[in-house]
C-alpha cells in the first residue's frame, strides 16, 4: 500500500493527511495542494552561513531603527525603520500608499543613505511628476520601472541601496515560475526572494500590497507571516484624513496608529489629531456624546451621534457606521431593560464623526447616553466626556488608562467627565484637577449625572 502524501494550503501553510476542497485553517477554497515525497529524512549537515555566538556578544547597533522622515510613521513603527527589516504596506487604490512611500524614500535619501524605488505599476516619468509635486527629489534617490524579478535583483546589485521600495509586490513576477502574474505561487516565491536578499544585504525593504474587496491583504496569508511588519492605511476616499495602523510589528507596538492629512502637497502628519473626529457645531443638539478612545498610547476624542425615529416597519431598522452593530444592539437592549427607555419600536441610527472606527468597549457608555439623549430629545453639553464599558446587568465597568484619558480631556478643555468607579484614582491629581469627575457604578446613575433622567 502506498503511503498517503501530505497536502498543504498554499494560502496559509496548513497541512492535512488527505485532500480537502477547503482549508481547515483559513477557510479558503481550492488552495490545498499535494506535496512531493519528503526527502528530509536523508538530509545531511551542511555549511552554516554564520557561526553561532553568545547572545551578549551580538551587536545590537546593527538593528537600531533609523528615522523615516515621517514622524507619524516612526510612531507606528516604534521609532523608525530597522535596517534589514521587511515591511508590507497595504491599502485600497488611491488611499495614498505611493505618495507616502515616495516622501519616505526622498527623506531617507537625504539623511540616511541610498534609496531605490522600483515601480511595476507606473512609468518612471509618472513617478517623477508626482515627486516634483511632492518636492520629493534627492540625489541619492534612484527610480526604475521593472516587473521581472531577475531585473529587480540586478538593480539591487547595481545600486546597493539601504532602503528598497517595491510598488507593488503583485506586479513582480519570475519567468522561472509557470504561475500567472499576481498568482499565489508568484507572490509567495517573489516575496521570499526579496526577503532573502534584504536579510543578506541588510537592506530595509518596503513592499506595497493590494487589498481585496473585503479589505484584507491580497495574496497568500503566508506573506504576512514572512515579513516583519504589516501596516495598513485606512480612510474614506472622499475625505483627506488617513490612518496608518500596525497590524503586525516585530520591533514595536502593534496597536499604535498614525494620523495623516492627504493634501496636494503630500501626506502631512498630524501629531495632535484632537478635533478631527468631532463636529463643529456652535450649539448642543440631542443624540450626541463625546468619548475618549485609546489608540496605542494616544487618547483620541471621538463623537458618537445617534438618531432615534418612529419606525413604520414591523422590524425597526438598526444601522451603524464606524461602530460594531452587535455591540450597539447589546447596549440598546441594556438601555431598554435596565434604564426603562422604550426603543425597541424605534428606528435607530448610530455613527461616528470623521469616519473613525471604534471597537473599544470603553465607548459603550457614550453609545448608551447618545441613544438616551436622542430618545428623550435632551442634549448633552459639549463640554462633557463619557468613558466606560456597559455590562448586561447595567453596571458600568472600569477601563484601561483612565488617568491618561482624563489628562487629555482636561487639556482639551472639557469640564465634566463621567467615568466608572476606580479604586485608586486621585481626583485631586493636578493633571486633571480642572475637570469635574463623576464616578458612576451603573447606567441609571450616568443618565442622572448628565440630566437625561431625574
Amino acid at each position: 500500500m502506498s503511503k498517503t502524501l501530505p497536502y498543504r494550503c498554499t494560502e496559509c501553510g496548513w497541512t492535512t493527511a488527505k485532500w480537502v476542497g477547503r482549508c481547515g485553517e483559513c477557510q479558503t477554497w481550492g488552495t490545498v495542494e499535494e506535496l512531493g515525497a519528503s526527502k528530509l529524512k536523508n538530509i545531511q549537515p551542511g555549511p552554516v552561513t554564520a557561526s553561532a555566538q553568545k547572545i551578549s556578544d551580538v551587536d545590537v547597533n546593527v538593528a537600531t531603527a533609523k528615522p523615516s522622515g515621517q514622524p507619524e510613521l516612526d510612531r507606528v513603527l516604534g521609532g523608525g525603520i530597522v535596517p534589514g527589516s521587511v515591511l508590507l504596506l497595504a491599502g485600497e487604490p488611491g488611499i495614498g500608499k505611493s505618495t507616502l512611500l515616495l516622501e519616505v524614500a526622498a527623506a531617507w535619501a537625504k539623511s540616511s543613505g541610498t534609496a531605490l524605488y522600483l515601480t511595476g505599476e507606473e512609468s518612471t516619468s509618472q513617478v517623477r511628476l508626482r515627486a516634483g509635486r511632492l518636492n520629493a527629489l534627492a540625489d541619492e534617490l534612484y527610480l526604475a520601472s521593472e516587473t521581472e524579478l531577475s531585473a529587480v535583483l540586478s538593480h539591487i546589485d547595481q545600486i546597493n541601496p539601504s532602503l528598497l521600495i517595491i510598488d507593488s509586490i503583485q506586479t513582480i513576477n519570475s519567468a522561472d515560475l509557470p504561475a500567472s502574474l499576481g498568482g499565489v505561487s508568484q507572490i509567495r516565491e517573489v516575496a521570499a526572494a526579496l526577503i532573502r536578499v534584504a536579510k543578506e544585504k541588510n537592506i530595509a525593504t518596503i513592499l506595497v500590497g493590494h487589498v481585496t474587496k473585503d479589505g484584507s491583504i491580497a495574496g497568500p496569508r503566508v506573506l504576512e507571516h514572512l515579513v516583519d511588519v504589516v501596516l495598513q492605511i485606512e480612510g474614506e476616499r472622499h475625505a483627506r484624513l488617513r490612518l496608518l495602523r500596525a497590524v503586525k510589528n516585530r520591533f514595536g507596538p502593534a496597536d499604535e496608529i498614525g494620523c495623516f492629512d492627504l493634501r496636494e502637497s503630500g501626506m502631512v502628519g498630524l501629531p495632535d489629531p484632537a478635533g478631527l473626529f468631532l463636529s463643529s457645531r456652535s450649539e448642543d443638539v440631542s443624540g450626541s456624546c463625546i468619548t475618549l478612545t485609546i489608540e496605542g498610547t494616544r487618547p483620541i476624542p471621538s463623537e458618537i451621534q445617534a438618531l432615534v425615529a418612529r419606525s413604520s416597519l414591523a422590524t425597526p431598522r438598526r444601522a451603524t457606521s464606524g461602530l460594531d452593530i452587535a455591540r450597539c444592539s447589546m447596549v440598546l437592549a441594556v438601555l431598554e431593560r435596565r434604564a426603562g427607555l422604550k426603543i425597541s419600536d424605534q428606528d435607530v441610527y448610530l455613527a461616528t464623526v470623521g469616519g473613525v472606527k471604534i471597537t473599544e468597549p470603553a465607548a459603550d457608555l457614550a453609545i448608551a447616553l447618545a441613544l438616551a439623549s436622542a430618545r428623550t430629545d435632551i442634549p448633552i453639553t459639549g463640554k462633557t466626556i463619557v468613558i466606560g464599558e456597559v455590562g448586561l446587568a447595567g453596571e458600568v465597568r472600569g477601563v484601561t488608562a483612565i488617568e491618561r484619558r482624563l489628562t487629555e480631556a482636561a487639556r482639551l478643555g472639557y469640564e465634566l467627565a463621567v467615568i466608572p468607579q476606580v479604586k485608586d484614582l486621585k481626583v485631586s491629581n493636578k493633571k486633571f484637577e480642572s475637570i469635574k469627575v463623576e464616578a458612576v457604578s451603573n447606567l441609571s446613575q450616568a443618565l442622572s449625572v448628565v440630566k437625561l433622567i431625574k
